[in-house]
């Protein structure tokens, strides 16, 4: 799969977005070990703490979709946002991602360029099943 392929399907669900209160649109598209792509965009609530982030989207559209556990392994997110770049995922959906066994994440630079993060960089000392 082109990784273009996922940031366009990122850079369109940022389109989709729904942030009145904040203006941060972001938009995530994740590929999975099968080769699908899913993504989400961020849709936030007067009550704050209710918004749901673009990734966590993606990821609730990835297990809907799964067919088998493969389905659910991220090999890579791309996290966009025509507000800030580059856009990185926050504390709480890097441990959804890590849920899920997340291998990458992709950014993009001020040029709007690919960069490429091993998810052990994004993450450090994740905790997991391992941890319980």
């Amino acid at each position: 799969m082109d990784l273009r392929h996922v940031i366009e399907a990122a850079r369109a669900a940022s389109s989709k977005a729904y942030a009145p209160y904040s203006s941060f649109r972001v938009g995530a598209a994740i590929l999975t070990g099968s080769g699908a792509i899913h993504s989400g965009c961020n849709v936030e609530n007067a009550s704050y703490g209710l918004a749901i982030c673009a990734e966590r989207a993606a990821v609730t559209r990835m297990v809907n979709a799964a067919a088998n556990a493969n389905d659910r392994k991220i090999q890579f997110i791309a996290v966009v946002s025509p507000d800030a770049t580059p856009c990185f995922p926050c504390g709480a959906c890097r441990q959804v991602l890590h849920e899920f066994g997340c291998e990458e994440v992709v950014v993009l630079d001020a040029s709007e360029d690919p960069v490429r993060y091993p998810f052990s960089e994004i993450l450090p000392h994740a905790f997991g099943l391992e941890d319980l």
